[in-house]
């Protein structure tokens, strides 16, 4: 018996509808549903233990997958089947976990996991931009203590025109690609890159995607009510005790207020805010301790944060002295690292990245093998946040979800600045070496500089600065902070990061903490956000202020040739012999990939100084090679025969025809050698296929004067010939079988 199912649909408005549907699915999870979109479909479950954890923060675990066997695929690799997610599939969970996790209350501790799996795969519908919404309106269904649905969409747009969850063929077209994650009421998280758009521009198109996330929540409230909404479960909440929550904000608040005003350094403001710390709890007698002591840091942390903001609201000013919109002191160097293609270092107050260079060829393309995507990408970045940059020692498991997602930021920031037309594949790796303020953002400038240090044609510089806001409700008071600490990332309402040239903003990620906030403050911070940019950008082109003209003399030169698809054979040879010899004499490396429309081969060269590349090209001269009728050539003679000599063309080495002896000279030769000798050399004349032979034909003595008196041989008369084989293969008819 198939169970009730229940089942909402939400139009885009285009012809196009997304279904939400339950019923019929993993019926043991404390949620689940099904989210369709043409083929495309998505199962999400989620599961919360009723147990709870003293572990200070909720254990949320975000899971999306993408199954090969949704696209009718098999998985890659040794082992057929799926392993650790990929790097797509690490920021779809990324962009989930962050508009989920600040919905549950803060003193909800139990185990609980969110699971998105792609169970059938449309090549028109990107599924991750349905993800957040099979995520909220799985939650829904269950008992989790949970604030409100959300829904995530992505936005783009196309001739000016904004579109809802766009094809990939359609976001190609589309100058920006935001995804945007928001509840009813207030706009959480956006993440995107853009073709140098305006601020005003990027706040349209977070209104746009806002109203039809609207549309969305409202489907998943239905699809609840119909279900039959249950009852939010009942958890251990967090002991308050008010009394104590205020005796520890007078003993502390002027204290920290003091330190925050100093405008010292991140060592020197953690020792004095934890010497208040420990006044505090000394305040407390050893039975308050044992009774409350659980509480006492909590409640400190309170008026900490509490403090700092205040400051920055009164006062503008900052933990570390600075004006809400000033920037750290910045140095930059460029060819820092002296065996690297190229390197710069980016420093900025406390936040110092090391950047890194690699030029190859297509075949060191980063490739995409997703049952949702498959590609490669001939521009990639690489971002490793070690421990010791934070001053911390911890174990190194592996490349985290916050790795991958900072090094996408930076990528999106900057790949739209490396020209179509750039031959090689780039590496940038970013080292992170200090942090206190936004890494990503580092990484962003010292890419720029480390490609241009490399040679490569960036069409502009990028910068990139993180902001903050400091908001208060009540009083309506609020402030932008530029380039913000570390700490200010913990203590503010929004943390947003973004990057541009001089013309317009190329990506940003936003996480916003409060709810309502107006679009005025956020142009308003994005306005502030580009002073800021602007500003790096000076530092950055003060010391680097263009490309390299040529790349590095250990830096390998790419050049690319086509060559007609008849004659790649002749290239590669059998069994790639020739193409191996090649690379090995010249010491370079050759790739060989095909134009899907011409069917051209495009050979890539790619080596250290002109002298092997010269050599490659000639030798491709050579195999192109195709001599003209009636021109003259110059050639060697490498092979003596009775009937002639074997020359080859020394434009083209490799190049061979047949000189027959009868075109030596005028005068009769007896012999090859009375005329030429091995390593001759002279001109022939082209005269193309002999009609007789069907073979090209040279002449020496076409190039020579006629002898004083030479009379040349009366042509032969073809019809005699052939009749006199006629007449010979009649008597052959004739004759009598010849008896044993």
């Amino acid at each position: 018996m198939i169970p009730k199912v229940f089942r909402e649909v939400i139009d885009l408005g285009d012809g196009r509808e997304i279904s939400i549907e339950t019923g019929k699915l993993a019926k043991q999870a404390h949620g689940s549903v099904v989210v369709q979109s043409g083929k495309c479909m998505l199962l999400c479950t989620v599961v919360s233990n009723y147990e709870q954890k003293n572990l200070g923060f909720l254990p949320l675990t975000v899971d999306y997958r993408e199954k090969f066997a949704a696209a009718g695929r098999y998985p890659g690799g040794f082992f057929k089947r799926e392993a650790r997610p990929s790097d797509g599939e690490v920021l779809t969970m990324r962009l989930v976990d962050r508009v989920l996790r600040p919905l549950f209350p803060k003193d909800y501790q139990a185990e609980t996991q969110v699971m998105i799996q792609l169970m059938s795969h449309d090549d028109d519908v990107m599924p991750e931009a349905m993800a957040g919404l099979a995520a909220s309106a799985a939650i829904q269904l269950s008992d989790f203590p949970f604030e409100c649905a959300i829904s995530e969409a992505r936005v783009g747009r196309i001739n000016g025109e904004f579109i809802i969850n766009p094809t990939r063929a359609q976001l190609a077209e589309s100058d920006l690609e935001m995804m945007i994650g928001a509840s009813a009421d207030s706009v959480m998280m956006v993440e995107g890159e853009m073709d140098e758009i305006s601020e005003e521009e990027m706040a349209d198109a977070i209104k746009f995607a806002h109203e039809a996330i609207k549309v969305q929540i409202a489907a998943q409230l239905r699809l609840a009510e119909a279900f039959g909404k249950k009852e939010v479960r009942e958890y251990e909440t967090a002991e308050v005790n008010e009394d104590l929550e205020k005796r520890i904000h007078d003993l502390s608040y002027d204290k920290c207020y003091a330190i925050a005003k100093k405008g010292t350094s991140k060592a020197e403001r953690s020792k004095a805010f934890a010497e208040v710390k420990e006044e505090v709890k000394a305040s407390f007698t050893e039975e308050e301790m044992e009774e409350f002591g659980h509480l006492v840091g909590g409640y400190y942390r309170q008026a900490e944060k509490s403090a700092v903001r205040d400051l920055t609201l009164n006062e503008g000013l900052r933990l570390d002295g600075r004006k809400t919109d000033e920037i750290r002191p910045i140095w930059c160097e460029v060819d820092y690292l002296p065996s690297t293609h190229g390197s710069a270092i980016f420093t900025r107050g406390e936040t110092q990245a090391l950047a890194t260079v690699t030029l190859g060829t297509s075949r060191d393309a980063n490739k995409i093998d997703m049952p949702s995507y498959e590609g490669e990408e001939n521009f990639y970045l690489h971002y490793n946040f070690p421990p010791f940059c934070t001053g911390e020692a911890r174990p190194i498991r592996g490349t985290s979800r916050r790795e991958v997602g900072h090094g996408n930021l930076a990528q999106r920031a900057l790949k739209g600045m490396i020209p179509a037309d750039c031959p090689y594949t780039v590496r940038v790796v970013s080292e992170v070496l200090e942090s206190n303020g936004s890494s990503s953002m580092a990484t962003v400038c010292a890419g720029t500089m480390a490609m241009m240090d490399a040679g490569v044609k960036m069409k502009k510089p990028v910068s990139g600065i993180a902001m903050g806001l400091i908001s208060d409700a009540e009083s309506g008071k609020y402030a932008v902070l530029s380039d913000i600490l570390g700490d200010e990332d913990h203590l503010g309402d929004m943390d947003f990061k973004v990057t541009g040239t001089a013309d317009g903003i190329t990506a940003c990620q936003m996480d916003i903490k409060v709810k309502g906030l107006s679009y005025e403050i956020l142009v308003n911070a994005l306005k502030q956000a580009r002073e800021g940019r602007l500003h790096i950008l000076g530092k950055i082109t003060e010391t680097i202020s263009a490309p390299a003209e040529s790349v590095k003399d250990h830096a390998p030169t790419m050049v690319t040739r086509r060559v007609p698809n008849e004659f790649i054979g002749a290239l590669i040879g059998p069994g790639g012999k020739v193409i191996q010899e090649m690379q090995k004499e010249t010491e370079t490396t050759i790739v060989i990939n095909e134009d899907p429309v011409t069917e051209e081969g495009i050979v890539e060269i790619l080596g250290v100084g002109n002298k092997g590349i010269d050599a490659v090209m000639a030798k491709i001269d050579s195999i192109l090679f195709k001599p003209e009728v009636d021109s003259v050539y110059e050639v060697k003679v490498i092979k003596m025969l009775d009937f002639g000599a074997v020359v080859e063309y020394m434009d083209a080495p490799g190049n061979e025809v047949l000189l027959h002896v009868s075109e030596l000279a005028w005068e009769r030769t007896e012999n090859v050698s009375d005329v030429v000798n091995m390593g001759d050399v002279f001109d022939v004349k082209y005269f193309g296929l002999d009609k007789r032979t069907r073979k090209e034909k040279v002449s020496r003595k076409a190039l020579l004067p006629k002898p004083e008196g030479f009379v040349e041989r009366p042509p032969r008369d073809d019809k005699r010939r052939d009749d006199r084989r006629g007449n010979d293969r009649s008597r052959d008819r004739d004759r009598k079988p010849r008896r044993d």
